[in-house]
């Protein structure tokens, strides 16, 4: 059975034959139910993206009103990925440079060190310790590079969850309370390492130190908010694309055996899964003066929908869509954004989700057991699987 609308989609079992039909259909709808302008193809999702006037944020809410005025919200509002203009072009500079000069050999190491160390913790042998596991790796990952010490990864990581569940519209009242009081946690932490001179040369958060002062970005508060927002990002985002490799490797026939045989396939696995079935499922961007888009008059207040994950199976951008293909060389993959919000650490988390599934491979007892179930964490816009044993705790 379809979802029952394209924001439904994004934890549905399948939604990609839904996906087929938004494609099939008009360049931009309005769907009336959810009174959202829906947009899936490619090229439409890409002029979105690069139309001056639709912004990641509503003009009247910068910061969504069920944080506001708390602590997670004062995050929020310095956060660069949902803030437009010139006062944040210094942030974002500093940031992607920052994420850029990262040299991938260590974080792949280091990741592979961290995975081991996890898995004295979550042993990997049923379903709930394998989501464990992949939810903190990439958490624990950033959180080394940013000058954490091994003691208190586990703390921080578990920090990071709390405040992540402040940034969807399906948060309870006391998920939101969770928020403040992890997002003063988190403040509180890594203010201590810049006061402390953890923000020197050789950790991450020394470099995004540096960038910062070579570009004029001055406020302790947007720097560190900005290295939360760093590490919420990657909780769900990177785990949600080692949950989806996951999946492939136990649904695609054969292809555990290929990359067993080649392991440096890995990263191949990681990018064309970023495109098949990617984290982020959608995104939207608010309309702040009247527009058009394909063809189509936006007004004011209009709300865009981009279903990314259609956009990935597009046929005008990608031979045979619907088939996971190693070898594509030329793989456009809209989750991580395009422009000026194009994802700047892209290359951070394919390293972390390849080197993850080459430990994971090197363990049969992960992937190689036949009552390894999962489904999907409910989400707005992430597509994020949660595995178990099928039989266990009532799932069947």
């Amino acid at each position: 059975m379809h979802p029952s609308n394209a924001v439904a989609a994004a934890s549905h079992p399948d939604p990609y034959p839904y996906y087929r039909q938004l494609l099939a259909g008009p360049a931009l709808y309005f769907d009336a139910g959810l009174r959202l302008w829906i947009a899936s193809r490619a090229e439409i999702i890409r002029q979105v993206f690069d139309n001056p006037h639709c912004l990641v944020r509503p003009v009247a809410e910068p910061v969504p009103k069920a944080i506001a005025g708390g602590d997670a919200g004062a995050v929020f509002a310095r956060l660069i990925r949902m803030n437009e203009g010139a006062a944040h072009a210094g942030p974002r500079r500093a940031i992607g440079q920052a994420l850029a000069g990262l040299e991938l050999a260590a974080v792949a190491a280091k990741t592979g060190r961290l995975a081991t160390m996890l898995e004295r913790r979550n042993s990997l042998a049923d379903g709930a310790a394998l989501t464990r596991w992949l939810f903190d790796l990439p958490t624990w990952v950033v959180a080394d590079l940013l000058g954490v010490g091994d003691a208190d990864l586990p703390r921080v990581a578990s920090r990071v969850a709390e405040f992540v569940r402040c940034l969807s519209p399906l948060s309870t009242p006391q998920q939101l309370a969770e928020a403040d009081t992890a997002a003063r946690s988190l403040n509180r932490r890594f203010a201590e390492l810049v006061r402390a001179g953890s923000a020197a040369p050789g950790t991450l958060l020394g470099e995004v130190a540096r960038q910062a002062a070579e570009t004029g970005w001055t406020g302790q508060e947007g720097m560190v908010a900005n290295v939360i927002g760093l590490l919420s990002q990657t909780h769900e985002a990177t785990a949600g694309l080692i949950g989806n490799c996951i999946v492939a490797l136990l649904g695609q026939p054969g292809l555990q055996q290929r990359l067993r045989a080649a392991p440096g396939l890995a990263t191949a696995l990681v990018r064309e899964v970023a495109r098949f079935d990617p984290p982020v499922q959608n995104t939207r961007r608010f309309v702040a003066r009247a527009t058009s888009v394909a063809g189509v008059a936006l007004q004011p207040g209009d709300v865009v929908l981009l279903v990314l994950a259609a956009a990935g199976r597009d046929e005008r951008v990608h031979a045979q869509p619907d088939s996971l293909v190693l070898e594509r060389e030329d793989r456009p993959l809209p989750g991580f954004g395009h422009g000026r919000h194009a994802c700047p650490g892209h290359g951070l988390a394919f390293v972390i989700a390849a080197t993850a599934i080459r430990h994971l491979l090197e363990r049969p007892v992960a992937l190689g057991r036949a009552e390894l179930g999962w489904a999907y964490r409910p989400s707005a816009n992430g597509r994020l699987p949660e595995f178990f044993n099928v039989g266990s705790e009532g799932r069947s």
